[in-house]
């Protein structure tokens, strides 16, 4: 009977032993798939950030004679994408009149296309802090035309600009406190403003003398700029109000890519002069 006795009590510790190392396999187990899921989780923080876009403005976001997105402001994002290992930037390309629209109804997180401020804008969107560049806005006709030296003389005369636009914005702004006096046509999709001009159709846009100085050596389009500039505007990021978040971090990027020098690279490179900075 001791024996037997012996016998079971060894059989029942066996068995508990035995539970004790599966438990333990299953305890690590599971801690192994927790760290597994931690760390598919934590691939899961890098958040896209889709960047609205054009196609159009030269040496800003165009397409090259290679087909691929480049100029100015892509290529800043590419910087700044560099920087913050959080997000995963993305680009989107459409008309410019449809930018703001597609911001508004969050299919773009950001607009990258040297947006100015002005009070429409501010009203429905966020600003970032950190200006990336500065845009001098100024009159812009043929080569040819001796008699408009400044928007003065564009009373009685067509200018050209796009909807939506600050250019149109401040077309708009000097007619209210004039008058009037200037007939202004809203480029639409496809129009080339240029030939417009060269054809005596439109008398003249609003552009900045980098805008033009690539027209003329892309293009051949025999334009100039007159007169002083109606703006002297900075230019930021637009993005929705409730992205607080990301702008913090774009500032920072920007901050940075500022002190070691990057962004005058980029500005001299794309845009012909530094014009990150006030003259």
């Amino acid at each position: 009977m001791v024996n037997q006795w012996g016998i079971q009590k060894f059989r029942t510790a066996l068995l508990f032993m035995t539970m004790l190392v599966v438990l333990a396999g299953c305890s690590s187990g599971n801690a192994s798939n927790e760290s597994d899921s931690a760390s598919a989780s934590g691939q899961d923080k890098v958040k896209k950030i889709i960047v609205g876009t054009g196609t159009q403005f030269p040496n800003v976001c165009f397409i090259d004679e290679n087909g691929k997105l480049t100029g100015y402001d892509v290529e800043l994002i590419r910087e700044i994408d560099k920087r913050l290992p959080e997000y995963e930037f993305e680009f989107s390309t459409m008309e410019f009149k449809n930018l703001l629209l597609s911001l508004e109804t969050k299919k773009i997180d950001l607009i990258a296309h040297q947006m100015e401020v002005n009070e429409e804008r501010q009203a429905k969107f966020l600003f970032n802090d950190e200006a990336y560049n500065i845009f001098p806005n100024k009159i812009v006709v043929s080569e040819k035309n001796q008699d408009v030296k400044s928007i003065e003389d564009l009373k009685g005369k067509k200018l050209i600009v796009g909807a939506t636009s600050n250019a149109a914005v401040l077309a708009e702004k000097w007619n209210a406190a004039n008058g009037n006096a200037i007939n202004i046509v809203y480029s639409g999709a496809g129009e080339d403003t240029n030939t417009q001009i060269k054809t005596g159709r439109v008398d003249a846009t609003i552009s900045t003398q980098f805008a033009i100085d690539y027209q003329n050596k892309v293009v051949d389009a025999q334009l100039k700029t007159v007169g002083e500039a109606l703006s002297n505007s900075k230019v930021y990021f637009i993005l929705n109000k409730d992205e607080e978040e990301l702008k913090t971090k774009m500032d920072e990027a920007l901050k940075s890519i500022k002190e070691d020098g990057t962004l005058s690279k980029l500005s001299t490179e794309w845009l012909g002069a530094d014009y990150t900075v006030e003259e």
